[in-house]
C-alpha cells in the first residue's frame, strides 16, 4: 500500500496502461507540456511523445470526433475536457458516434475510448464551471458512465475504463484531487459496474457518488451517535446501476435515500427512485427520499454556492425523520 493523492492514482493508472498497451494515447488541452490542468498527465508528454500524448486546439468537438477515429482503427484514446462542462460542445460525437457506432456499423468497430475531466461544484469556479453532466449523457445509449470518489477506485476504474472495449465516460470530482489514501499496489483494477458498500447497516440504506460520498460519511458519524445505523453504498457506476446491490440493502433496511450533487429536475436520484420504486416497491416501508442540489446556476459567491447543494445536515435530517417514520 502507498499514500498517493487522487490526481496521482489517475496518473499512475494512465501511465501504467500507456506503458502495458503502446495503442494507449492520450489527446485534449494542455495535457502535454503542461501537464492537464489538474496534473494528471503531468510528465507523461516527455515519457511518451507527443504523437501518445497530443495537444489539441480549443475545439472539443473536433478533437473528440477524432478520439472516435482513432478508436476505430485500433487505438485506445483517453480524451481529456479539460472542464466536463466544456463537452457539451462534443455531445454529438459522444451519443452519436462514441455511443452508437458499434451498433451501426454492425459490430464491425468497436470504440474503445475514455472521455474524463473535472465536473461538480468547485471553490467558486462559476455556473459554466461548475456543471454536473451526468444527467445530461445518462440517456445516451451504448456508453458506460462511471464516477469516482477515492483514490483507490480512481485508480482502479481508471485502469478498466481504458481496457474496456466501450466508450466510457469517467467523471472525477474537482475538489477530490488532493484527497489522499492508501491504494493498493500493482495492477490493481475495480469493475465499472459495481457499486460499493462503503459501511453496512440496519436502519437506512444512502446510496450516493462522487463527491457526495465524504459528505455522507460525515453525515454517518452523527447519525451513529444518535443510535441511526445507516448503510452507505457508494454507487461509482452510473451506467448501468448496480441494482443487485442496490436491491439486497433495501431488502435490509426497508429505506432509502438519494444523495447527489446533480439536479434534482431529471437528475441521476430521479432515474434510481423510479428503478427502486419498480423494483424494489415491496420492501420499502416509506417512500424515497431524493436529497439534490437546485435546480439553478451555481452562484459564483461562496455562501450562496454551499446553499445550492447538500449539506452533511440535511442528510442527518433526512435519515432521522425516515426512521422515526416523519417522511
Amino acid at each position: 500500500m502507498a499514500e498517493t493523492l487522487l490526481f496521482n492514482a489517475l496518473r499512475e493508472a494512465i501511465d501504467e496502461e500507456m506503458a502495458r498497451d503502446p495503442h494507449v494515447c492520450v489527446m485534449g488541452e494542455d495535457v502535454g507540456q503542461y501537464g492537464g490542468s489538474y496534473k494528471v498527465t503531468k510528465d507523461l508528454y516527455e515519457k511518451y511523445g507527443e504523437l501518445r500524448v497530443l495537444d489539441t486546439p480549443i475545439a472539443e468537438n473536433s478533437f473528440t470526433g477524432m478520439a472516435v477515429g482513432a478508436a476505430m482503427t485500433g487505438l485506445r484514446p483517453i480524451v481529456e475536457g479539460m472542464n466536463m462542462g466544456f463537452l457539451l460542445l462534443a455531445f454529438n460525437q459522444i451519443s452519436n458516434n462514441m455511443g452508437m457506432l458499434r451498433y451501426t456499423s454492425g459490430g464491425n468497430y468497436t470504440i474503445p475510448a475514455v472521455v474524463r475531466g473535472p465536473g461538480g461544484v468547485g471553490r467558486q469556479l462559476g455556473a459554466e464551471h461548475s456543471q454536473r453532466l451526468e444527467a445530461y449523457f445518462h440517456a445516451v445509449p451504448g456508453i458506460k458512465i462511471v464516477a469516482v470518489s477515492t483514490p483507490t477506485n480512481a485508480k482502479g476504474l481508471m485502469k478498466a475504463a481504458i481496457r474496456d472495449n466501450n466508450p466510457v465516460l469517467f467523471f472525477e470530482h474537482v475538489l477530490l484531487y488532493n484527497l489522499s489514501e492508501d491504494i493498493p499496489e500493482g495492477d490493481y483494477i475495480c469493475a465499472l459496474d459495481q457499486a460499493e458498500v462503503v459501511r453496512e447497516g440496519r436502519d437506512v440504506t444512502v446510496l450516493t457518488y462522487s463527491r457526495m460520498r465524504h459528505h455522507c460519511l460525515k453525515a454517518v458519524q452523527q447519525l451513529e451517535a444518535e443510535g441511526v445505523d445507516v448503510e452507505l453504498i457508494d454507487l461509482i457506476s452510473l451506467k448501468p446501476f448496480d441494482m443487485a446491490t442496490i436491491a439486497r440493502s433495501i431488502r435490509k433496511t426497508h429505506r432509502v435515500i438519494v444523495v447527489e450533487e446533480c439536479m434534482k429536475t431529471g437528475g441521476i436520484g430521479a432515474e434510481l427512485v423510479a428503478l427502486i420504486t419498480e423494483q424494489c416497491f415491496d420492501d420499502l416501508d416509506a417512500r424515497p427520499v431524493r436529497l439534490s442540489s437546485q435546480d439553478i446556476p451555481t452562484p459564483y459567491n461562496g455562501a450562496l454556492e454551499n446553499l445550492t447543494i447538500i449539506q452533511p445536515h440535511q442528510i442527518v435530517e433526512a435519515a432521522r425523520q425516515l426512521k422515526a417514520g416523519l417522511l
